[in-house]
């Protein structure tokens, strides 16, 4: 039984106690609901060489949450589990399937052959059977060089000579070949390896590939490319949808050796998701600044939707109304979502979790024609949309004007128009994720260097992300495209360019 001995006998100094007690309670409840969105919001940036600090971080809040809510850490659960299933010895983690091995692969048969006699008795050995057993083996890319000869005859009867073309070479009086120049582009702008790092990486090979070469040959194989980026971008603007996103990328200044901020524009045609059999394209442009008037010239031409976020740039395309503006409902949801994180509330869930039922919605039809899926849009997400655009105007009127959540209410009313039009289209997409996702690589490059060099490396990495991001969107090994395409462009007809776009040349790689 409790002990009541404590307490005074007096009803309002107990009620005074009450009250007390209750603001603690409150206080504590606070600061574990802190506690937890801070937990949250670290493990999700758990990730990079931040990794350490954040653990260390995560271990402490972990144990402040555990003092105040009297609970074990998920730590000591996990090795309080271990030590019982070392002192037990019965539980056993179960095995991983074993992975098929890639049939394209060449087969290198490797045969062990026992004695021929037998190390017991001496007699013959015959055959019983064969174990065997498969694994994957990887051998380190070779540098070799490639002679080409070319051969003289001469006829007896009248002296003609003949001899074979030399075939066309991508630089002139260049040591490169289409190959190698083909693996430094793809390294540099796919696997985000810096020229310096290459050319290290070369070294162990007692191969000396300077930096400078390197970056004159990437300048050179853009301006050779320039016709085929141009038919890409052709192409991407011919349809009847775009989407479109930008990022900062840093270049060097000149003369002041500071950098400045320059953008790089992605814009991306790609109907798949709306049971097209087009072939997706990606086409990429730098801007110096990021002024509106650089997507308003990109776009120059271009009828139907643009997809993309309310960057105020973009304004002026859906001026003449040849261009009708789509929203993208996971940069809406994106606001919220912050907010949910720092401070979770029944609010900020209800509009994540209507969010997320009209994305369930729609990947059930992902891949089926417009028609169908404005049928079920229509007759499943438009009523979920009428009563979340509702409340949303119920709840602003609730809110402060400077609060967050007002804030990222007004983005999602000011915008409902486009956020709401995939409803009225069955090829438009709710989210502008696909632009998003073609910048990822942008991202990821980031991480691996400083900045451009100038203006034109911005120009020249718009353009090798370009073909590499088409090859990415149809399935396309980019250093093999490449290679053909640095082998062939010299001697293409230019009036036959868009023979060399990567879709164009799947059966041939």
């Amino acid at each position: 039984m409790p002990n009541h001995a404590h307490l005074p006998d007096d009803i309002n100094l107990l009620r005074a106690m009450v009250v007390q007690l209750q603001q603690q309670m409150a206080k504590r409840d606070l600061e574990i609901e802190q506690l937890k969105a801070q937990i949250n919001k670290l493990k999700r940036m758990q990730f990079g060489r931040k990794s350490e600090k954040i653990d260390k971080q995560i271990a402490r809040l972990e144990t402040e949450l555990d003092e105040l809510t009297g609970k074990r850490g998920v730590a000591d659960i996990r090795d309080a589990g271990k030590e019982e299933t070392g002192k037990s010895g019965a539980t056993r983690q179960p095995r991983a399937p074993r992975e098929a091995l890639p049939e394209h692969l060449p087969l290198e048969e490797q045969v062990l052959e026992p004695e021929a006699t037998c190390s017991k008795c001496g007699d013959q050995m015959q055959p019983l059977g064969e174990d065997i057993s498969e694994q994957l083996g990887r051998i380190t890319a070779a540098f070799k060089i490639i002679r080409t000869i070319r051969r003289k005859k001469v006829c007896p009867c009248c002296g003609h000579i003949s001899q074979p073309a030399a075939p066309a070479t991508p630089i002139q009086r260049g040591i490169a070949h289409a190959s190698l120049l083909a693996d430094i582009v793809v390294s540099k702008y796919a696997d985000h390896q810096p020229l310096y790092r290459q050319s290290e990486m070369a070294a162990r090979d007692k191969v000396t590939l300077d930096e400078a070469s390197m970056g004159r040959w990437v300048g050179q194989c853009e301006a050779l490319c320039d016709p085929l980026t141009e038919a890409l971008r052709r192409y991407t603007m011919n349809g009847n949808k775009v989407h479109a996103d930008d990022t900062p990328i840093a270049v060097l200044a000149p003369g002041n050796k500071k950098t400045k901020t320059g953008r790089l524009w992605v814009y991306v045609r790609d109907d798949s998701r709306s049971g097209s059999t087009a072939p997706g394209a990606v086409w990429f442009a730098y801007s110096p600044n990021r002024q509106g008037i650089h997507p308003q010239q990109h776009l120059a031409g271009f009828k139907g939707i643009l997809q993309a976020d309310a960057y105020a740039g973009f304004d002026g395309i859906f001026v003449a109304g040849n261009v009708k503006e789509a929203g993208c409902m996971a940069h809406a949801r994106r606001k919220f979502y912050d907010i949910h994180v720092r401070t979770p509330s029944e609010a900020t869930q209800k509009v994540l979790d209507t969010i997320g039922e009209l994305y369930a919605i729609e990947a059930t039809i992902r891949g089926r024609p417009p028609d169908e899926r404005l049928r079920v849009r229509q007759e499943k997400s438009r009523p979920i949309l009428d009563l979340y655009g509702a409340w949303l105007k119920t709840k602003l009127e609730t809110l402060s004007p400077k609060s967050e959540m007002a804030k990222a209410i007004h983005y999602s009313l000011n915008q409902w128009a486009a956020l709401t039009l995939y409803c009225d289209n069955g090829s438009v997409e709710i989210d502008n994720n696909l632009a998003e996702n073609a910048l990822r690589c942008v991202a990821l490059g980031r991480k691996n260097y400083l900045f451009a060099g100038s203006d034109a490396g911005g120009e020249r990495a718009a353009a090798m992300y370009s073909l590499i991001g088409s090859c990415k969107i149809n399935g396309i090994n980019p250093r093999a495209y490449l290679t053909y395409v640095l082998t062939h462009i010299a001697d293409h007809p230019v009036n036959r360019i868009d023979e060399l776009l990567p879709w164009r040349l799947s059966g041939k790689l």
